[in-house]
């Protein structure tokens, strides 16, 4: 007997206006991770706390979403995809209205975290979503649409909260969001009311999410705080690493034991979504080490103010925004494997161009690798992603789309944490080696000290050169580390060839036979 269960995609009664809301929505979700960075010593002085304590608005964000993304297969059985992502929306304006309204770091740290528990699932059911209303022909322009707002947003971020915290107040970087969140909430709300959806009332796997609570914001606070403390050196990041530890250990084995998971780790059985989540977790985290450290060398080393390095690193956006439609229209007419391999290429060199930058290389240079770099930007989001929801039934894109995205986030967490940390230690080690040539058994050096030293400013001259044997420091780190990011893209082509054909992001379910 065959059984076939097929279910066309919905067609909203405006597609244009659906595909503007669930944009909007996740657009203004993304920026939202990026944007209150560059705000917050403005925030620590009119709260009257320290810089220190004022990152805590990160973090309480950044730990509340990890925490709930892998939540979202769960949330949309119980609830329906759209009234998740309405309610989801909606509490996210709500919560970013009450950010901006606080009085104490105490009451926007709360009201953080409950926007970072309401953020995490909207763009995993705004990925499902997209699938759900486009037919399978074009599903690969919503992907590569989803792909474009994902690289955009988190450039946007820093020099729109700066340009905001500077013209008008740190508040309205929250207040923005509301009438962005309403509107899409009720666009969403009215063009998907008719849409069929299943819901179930799954028994609450209270131990999976106890250790999942625990483990994952155990970890994040780790990632996140690690740098500040010294690492394992401070007792505080010993005991939360091994909380962590224990806790994930046993969210894994309860998980794949347990008769109704609340997060479905038996996806990895899917052969393109076991090797697509590596593929992302692994390509997404070099490219935001890569992203994460061109500012900060920007400001550190050539000592740019904050809206120059953000203008000098934002023409990567430019080739994505321009490119979306024909990779979206074209791409899935290919091998998306090969598409994937010459964003990798691309990005590889890019790394590679970068690794000989020089403490004098100028604003267009700088500008020009970057808008080079978008191209492989472009030609990277959507086959990853397509491959990724591929072998996915359709009441498994939710969950999966979550899991992955969650191991994305926490890749970049890593990303962010490892990179920091070994641009800081290779700086040291160049210095050390730099400052091992200045001895008086050196003309070259000697001739240097002398000419700085006339007129009895041997301290100074002492301190020039100090100062600038550190940069040159941070230089070669900065080299070293792009140099090693061009590698790892280029050794990612490999796991591509890991997936199996055919890509296709389904909304129908196959024809099962018995």
């Amino acid at each position: 007997m065959t059984v076939i269960v097929a279910e066309s995609h919905y067609q909203p009664p405006n597609q244009v206006l659906t595909t503007l809301g669930l944009s909007l929505a996740t657009f203004m979700r993304v920026l939202d991770t990026t944007i209150a960075n560059v705000s917050l010593p403005t925030i620590a002085g009119n709260l009257g706390v320290s810089y220190n304590q004022s990152t805590w608005v990160i973090t309480s964000f950044t730990v509340c979403m990890a925490i709930s993304l892998p939540l979202t297969g769960f949330l949309a059985r119980r609830f329906g995809e759209v009234k998740l992502f309405v309610w989801c929306t909606l509490l996210f304006s709500i919560t970013s209205m009450l950010c901006g309204l606080s009085e104490s770091m105490g009451m926007l740290l709360v009201f953080r975290a409950i926007q970072g528990a309401v953020a995490g699932p909207m763009y995993p059911i705004t990925q499902s979503l997209l699938i759900a209303v486009y037919p399978p022909e074009k599903r690969g322009m919503a992907l590569a649409l989803m792909g474009m707002v994902t690289v955009v947003a988190p450039i946007v971020g820093p020099t729109l909260g700066g340009w905001i915290t500077d013209t008008y107040s740190w508040p309205w970087i929250f207040f923005i969001n509301v009438p962005i969140g309403i509107f899409a909430s009720v666009v969403i709300g009215a063009q998907l009311a008719g849409k069929k959806e299943v819901t179930e009332r799954p028994r609450v796997d209270y131990i999976g999410l106890i250790a999942l609570i625990i483990g994952v914001g155990s970890l994040q606070i780790v990632l996140d705080k690690g740098n500040d403390a010294d690492w394992f050196n401070s007792p505080f990041i010993v005991i939360m690493t091994i909380v962590s530890v224990v806790a994930l250990i046993v969210f894994v084995i309860w998980e794949l034991t347990d008769r109704e998971p609340i997060v479905d780790l038996r996806l990895f059985r899917h052969r393109n979504f076991a090797a697509g989540t590596v593929l992302l977790i692994l390509s997404y985290s070099t490219f935001f080490a890569m992203g994460l450290l061109l500012p900060l060398w920007l400001q550190r080393t050539l000592h740019y103010t904050a809206s120059w390095a953000g203008l000098a690193g934002a023409s990567i956006g430019i080739m994505p925004v321009l490119l979306t439609f024909f990779v979206g229209k074209y791409a899935p007419r290919t091998d998306l494997r090969l598409v994937a391999a010459a964003a990798f290429v691309v990005l590889g060199l890019t790394c590679f161009a970068q690794s000989q930058f020089y403490v004098g290389v100028d604003f267009m240079h700088v500008a020009l690798v970057r808008g080079f770099q978008g191209l492989g930007v472009a030609l990277f989001f959507m086959p990853v992603l397509t491959i990724l929801l591929s072998d996915l039934k359709p009441n498994e894109i939710a969950s999966g789309s979550g899991l992955s995205t969650f191991l994305r986030t926490l890749g970049g967490s890593f990303a962010a944490s490892i990179t920091t940390f070994v641009w800081d230690r290779r700086a040291v080690v160049h210095h050390a080696q730099l400052a091992s040539h200045i001895t008086p058994y050196n003309p070259t050096a000697r001739a240097a000290l002398e000419e700085m030293g006339k007129g009895g400013h041997d301290t100074r001259a002492a301190l020039i050169l100090n100062s600038e044997i550190t940069r040159q420091g941070f230089q070669m780190a900065f080299n070293d580390i792009m140099h090693v990011l061009g590698w790892v893209f280029i050794a990612l082509i490999a796991v591509l060839w890991l997936t199996k054909p055919p890509f296709q992001a389904k909304s129908s379910a196959a024809a099962a036979e018995d």
